[in-house]
């Protein structure tokens, strides 16, 4: 038999950390090794994971979910098990879920998920999935060409093999969406939800409507940043990659307008610098250093502060699209 590992990345959640690995504890089809990635938590998670006789853990510095999974999954690659079943620390598998994956009917290799269904009143999908309202309303046994990563993900080293890892650099927001447009769209493999199969997760937290404050919402420059690397992977062409990226961007930026209501125009000149970023490979921004630049932009008069982003980002841009790398080197560009 398949050993199969139940990978955890955890951060400063020790109460849901606790209720997901009890969780797997009691799978109908218990996980051959539990790990947990231990990203850098202050509070009492290294204590507790201390405790746990049959739970190994490893402490790393807070690098998001990216290089937690990317940890993750190369950890259990090295130490030989088939399967990688993968989650967040805030959820949490029913009882028969890893079974129910082990045991779908699926026509070739293929990537799986469980359904991720709302902790709280244990019927409704958490993300969109094939429009479905409930699980209750599903009839069939696997829902082709949904999956939502890493809740409840399970991963064949068959697929990592030849994918590879998440990206740690691209820390979160996004990271997840480009390991699974490489999966599916690079390399081609088929991927279901497995209907029956449920993991229950908090009702999605984050709305492109609602309004985000300017100066502590750092995780919105990942966000931004890394879906130029999930057009990459989803259609291989920089070029077709760059287009649909500024589309993206001029649709966000159509949102802030809408719907934003505190500090427009800060927002819609914010937009530069991270697509600046994607565009010139620069993946070195870090929570700190992203929180630092929000205040100190924050500061700046805001014409200013627009006209300054949009004419760097003009500069890069063209550069990084049209001028030879060799030549930028040569350059200093």
């Amino acid at each position: 038999m398949e050993k199969v590992i139940a990978v955890v990345v955890s951060y400063n959640r020790q109460v849901l950390l606790s209720e997901c690995i009890n969780a797997l504890r009691a799978q109908t089809r218990k996980p051959d090794s539990i790990l947990v990635v231990n990203n850098g938590s202050t509070d009492n998670t290294e204590a507790w994971l201390k405790m746990q006789d049959d739970v190994t853990f490893i402490t790393q510095e807070n690098v998001g979910s990216g290089g937690g999974f990317k940890t993750a999954i190369e950890w259990a690659y090295k130490n030989n098990y088939a399967w990688i079943w993968c989650m967040d620390d805030d959820g949490y598998p029913k009882e028969d879920a890893l079974e129910l994956l082990l045991n779908a009917d699926t026509p070739d290799r293929a990537l799986l998920n469980c359904s991720v269904i709302n902790k709280e009143n244990k019927k409704t999908f958490v993300w969109n999935t094939n429009d479905y309202a409930s699980i209750d309303d599903v009839e069939e046994e696997l829902i082709p060409n949904v999956v939502h990563p890493f809740n409840g993900t399970l991963i064949h080293r068959s697929i990592v093999s030849k994918v590879g890892l998440p990206k740690a650099s691209l820390f979160l927001w996004g990271d997840e969406s480009e390991y699974l447009a490489r999966i599916t769209k690079k390399y081609s493999y088929p991927f279901y939800t497995v209907a029956k199969s449920i993991h229950y997760h908090p009702a999605s937290a984050y709305s492109y409507k609602q309004d985000w404050d300017f100066t502590s919402c750092w995780k919105m420059y990942y966000y931004v940043r890394n879906r130029f690397f999930v057009h990459q992977s989803k259609f291989g062409s920089k070029l077709t990659a760059c287009f649909r990226y500024v589309f993206f961007v001029m649709a966000f930026a159509g949102i802030i307008l809408l719907f934003q209501k505190t500090d427009k125009l800060k927002k819609l000149s914010f937009l530069a610098w991270p697509l600046t970023d994607a565009f010139t490979n620069n993946l070195s921004a870090t929570p700190k250093t992203i929180l630092e630049k929000l205040r100190e932009r924050d500061s700046r008069p805001v014409i200013l502060s627009a006209i300054s982003s949009y004419a760097r980002y003009a500069k890069l841009a063209v550069t990084d699209l049209f001028v030879p790398a060799e030549q930028r080197k040569a350059a200093h560009l």
